[in-house]
């Protein structure tokens, strides 16, 4: 049976490092990632989130890295499979497309680098796993303060705008996660925040 990738449970219930852009993500700012989203083929607006690569580099260079495509593979055209409402929106299987799959840019799944991030509320960015130290490409958005996540999945981020954008994704969801429609990353990247404002 496939192991499903999960963001813990809510209490309602139920090879290579490369660069990112033309600069490596260990280096300078935080990244900025964005996803455009689709919701039954309709624009519903981007979200854009700072990754923290001072505090958790190899995961948000994992995050980078599968936004960019840049090993060939990633989050463009993925769904956000998981939606529950007062909870979290979890996407980043674009290999099943399930929550039963996806992989990282260090093979299958790589090891939790660590728990100094937490949970702080709405907008927090952080790994979904299917138990200790498997962590591949699959993340998750939170709705709501979810304090029993912390120290067992990596936060790596959070949401610097776009909350609307989020809060229509989860008026999609389900108790049971099923989304009402397919909600879509149509498209996505990452950039470093002090080029883009030097180039405005």
């Amino acid at each position: 049976m496939r192991r499903r990738f999960a963001c813990g449970q809510s209490r309602q219930g139920n090879s290579s490092a490369a660069a990112y852009k033309d600069a490596d993500v260990t280096s300078g700012p935080n990244p900025h990632c964005f996803f455009k989203m689709t919701a039954n083929g309709e624009p519903v607006g981007k979200i854009t989130m700072e990754l923290r690569k001072d505090v958790v580099p190899r995961t948000a260079e994992n995050f980078v890295q599968l936004c960019n495509g840049t090993p060939g593979f990633g989050y463009k055209g993925s769904p956000f499979h998981r939606v529950i409402p007062g909870f979290m929106a979890q996407g980043g299987d674009f290999t099943n497309r399930n929550g039963t799959g996806g992989k990282s840019i260090y093979g299958r799944l790589f090891p939790d680098e660590n728990f100094k991030l937490t949970h702080m509320g709405p907008g927090t960015l952080s790994m979904a796993n299917a138990g200790p130290n498997t962590n591949g490409s699959q993340f998750f958005l939170c709705t709501s303060e979810t304090p029993w996540l912390d120290g067992k999945h990596v936060v790596f981020g959070n949401v610097i705008d776009g909350m609307d954008v989020l809060r229509k994704i989860e008026s999609f969801g389900s108790r049971s996660g099923q989304t009402r429609y397919p909600i879509i990353v149509e498209d996505c990247g990452c950039y470093n925040p002090e080029e883009e404002k030097s180039s405005r």
